[in-house]
């Protein structure tokens, strides 16, 4: 590629990624489909301003892939691995074995040979790690249990390429013609420079290999990291970052292995080193580029004009596609008692063909396995499919996980109260089981209401009694004494709930003083029009005294800054009920609001003025009142 030709397709790329991704993220879709969408648009069958160079960039962007898998890896630890290993194996096998069949089964129906049909269905069940995986971790959903077996099954079949490799030439038409130039022709490109070596030597080379990235890592990589490291040459780590992840892939590379998973290994095996964030900071930026790279290079691989000759076609068999990998991985997510949420995530996020359908289809197409009239459908349906996966994960995430989560997986009947207490405690999660501890421990009886069944069993595993209803009812709250009780401690999490249950308890118990956990200002707003007596935000008093052992280890007398901490919190108090009433009119309260700020700012500077000159006076106030309470008088003697 010449110079001004290589400066225009990197126009291209950069104009089409700035554009299409600002746009798919703004409506909520992900950076994936933005991608995608980009490279369709400029791709040779849109506009065209990318033409069949697009496959060498192909090969370059695929590398995005590996640094991914080397990040994902940074990010595990051994043990981790270990424990995945049953979803691994189990889940993952399954899902190969399974997908291919029923691909398999379909294609047989749609009139293809049973060679070519077996061919077809196991290159169905080959996800896209990085479309899956880059959506997941966008979504936040990659350490749910959903996201972890996707994860699981991705591993599986990262290492179910190199057998699939080693099948196709088998199923050709030219077994032993084929078997033997199929792997010169396609073999260093999918699977390395492995190709050639008999079962035996294949299998001790990747073991070897495997071998070798265990041992440099843990003897070799780190001493040499730490070398660096000293040299205090931002730019050299980052050098040594990307020799680690382009030596380890050009080793499993010629050993015949897939570099992602080789790469994935390395990140394991670093994963518990000093420098592994490091090593994070200085890949991320390439990775994301070569991501990025990648999924436009996906985009404009869909072939418009086969799709505008034959759209029911097209259109059918991506549908037929999706909703066959789809059913296999819900059964077997309900198989494995994945719960109804985790199992959506896990079935949305796998339902595409993945980036190794590209590879396999031209190996097929190599070897004389796939026709023509095969390789271009099914190389549409792959690429269509990818595009999809985003919007079915948004599908999943914004629509039907949501509506899987609120419904409760087992109706439960609420326990039975036979207790009656001063104290009733609405929620014991992490904000309301504190209160409910201290007060227990103080003596002080305390019935305690939460809806989180799950939540219950588990904390009565530590002896820490709770009771599962809903303490918004009538009823139960009248069973839980209601009615004598002292005080309510409304700790639940959800806000539009605890208003409701605010009014529920000013009607039916007006005697009860309610003392409310309130997330922010607005929160705390709303609960007193609801006519809540008490209000507590939920990180003030954490954050005040962060904020005081700040000021006392820079050098302020603990007494000066608890001092300080107490008035801030009565100035903020009074500041949530005045602008409480003012919030009406948005000017008026913006303008009230920045009176206490100032006020706030000129009171705390006209104690530190009066503190210092106390001190230029001969007295110390604070050291007096300090020496007084030791002696035992009160802060007024």
């Amino acid at each position: 590629m010449q110079t001004e030709e290589f400066f225009r397709q990197a126009l291209v790329y950069l104009t089409a990624a700035v554009v299409s991704v600002p746009v798919a993220k703004r409506l909520g879709l992900g950076s994936v489909l933005g991608y995608l969408v980009a490279g369709a648009i400029v791709g040779p069958f849109g506009l065209g301003l990318v033409g069949d160079e697009r496959q060498d960039v192909m090969h370059f962007a695929e590398f995005g892939v590996v640094m991914m898998l080397f990040l994902v890896g940074l990010e595990l630890d051994p043990a981790m691995l270990w424990r995945l290993r049953g979803p691994i194996l189990g889940l993952g096998g399954l899902q190969v074995g399974l997908t291919a069949i029923a691909g398999a089964g379909t294609a047989l129906a749609l009139g293809l040979s049973a060679p070519v049909a077996l061919a077809v269905g196991l290159i169905l069940a080959m996800s896209s790690t990085a479309i899956a995986l880059q959506s997941l971790d966008e979504k936040g959903l990659l350490k749910t249990p959903g996201g972890q077996n996707a994860f699981a099954v991705l591993l599986f079949q990262d290492v179910a390429v190199i057998p699939i490799l080693a099948l196709l030439p088998l199923l050709a038409p030219r077994v032993a013609a084929a078997a033997g130039g199929a792997h010169e022709a396609g073999g260093d490109h999918a699977a390395g420079g492995g190709a050639g070596l008999s079962g035996w030597e294949q299998t001790l080379a990747v073991l070897g290999a495997v071998a070798l990235i265990v041992v440099a890592g843990r003897f070799l990589v780190r001493p040499a990291l730490r070398a660096i490291a000293r040299t205090r040459l931002s730019e050299l780590f980052t050098a040594a970052a990307l020799l680690i992840v382009i030596a380890i892939a050009t080793l499993m590379t010629k050993a015949g292995v897939s570099p992602a998973l080789g790469t994935f290994l390395a990140g394991v095996v670093l994963a518990g080193s000093e420098y592994r964030h490091e090593l994070v900071s200085d890949i991320q930026p390439f990775k994301g580029l070569l991501l990025g790279l990648f999924f436009i290079a996906v985009g404009a691989s869909i072939d418009f004009g086969l799709l505008a000759a034959r759209p029911g076609t097209i259109g059918a068999l991506v549908l037929a596609a999706i909703v066959l990998k789809l059913t296999v991985l819900a059964g077997l997510g309900r198989g494995f008692r994945l719960a109804a949420a985790d199992n959506a995530v896990f079935s949305l996020s796998l339902a595409q063909v993945g980036e190794f359908a590209f590879v396999l289809i031209a190996f097929a197409g190599t070897i004389g396995l796939f026709p023509s009239e095969v390789t271009g459908p099914f190389v549409a349906v792959v690429a269509l499919s990818m595009a999809a996966s985003p919007l079915l994960v948004a599908l999943g995430e914004k629509v039907i996980v949501p509506r899987l989560r609120r419904a409760p997986a087992v109706r439960r009947e609420p326990d039975a109260i036979h207790e009656e207490n001063p104290v009733i405690v609405a929620g014991f999660g992490r904000f309301g089981q504190v209160v409910a501890r201290l007060l227990r421990a103080h003596g002080v009886g305390t019935t305690v209401l939460e809806t989180d069944a799950d939540r219950i069993d588990l904390l009565r595993r530590f002896s820490l009694q709770a009771h599962y209803g809903d303490a918004s009812r009538v009823d139960l709250l009248r069973a839980a004494g209601a009615e004598k009780a002292r005080l309510l401690v409304l700790a639940i999490d959800d806000r539009e709930k605890r208003i409701e249950m605010v009014h529920t308890v000013r009607r039916h118990f007006p005697r009860l003083r309610i003392l409310a956990r309130a997330e922010d200002m607005l929160d705390a707003y709303d609960l007193m029009d609801a006519g809540v007596d008490e209000i507590y935000r939920e990180t003030l008093d954490s954050s005040l005294r962060l904020g005081a052992d700040a000021l006392r280890l820079l050098g302020v007398r603990a007494y000066a800054a608890q001092r300080a901490a107490r008035a801030f919190l009565r100035h903020d108090e009074e500041s949530v009920r005045e602008l409480a009433a003012r919030r009406g009119d948005e000017k008026e309260y913006v303008s009230a609001a920045r009176e206490r700020i100032a006020d706030l700012e000129r009171l705390m500077r006209e104690d530190l003025e009066q503190r210092e000159r106390s001190r230029d006076a001969g007295w110390d106030t604070e050291s007096l009142r300090e020496d007084a309470r030791r002696c035992g008088f009160g802060s007024k003697d």
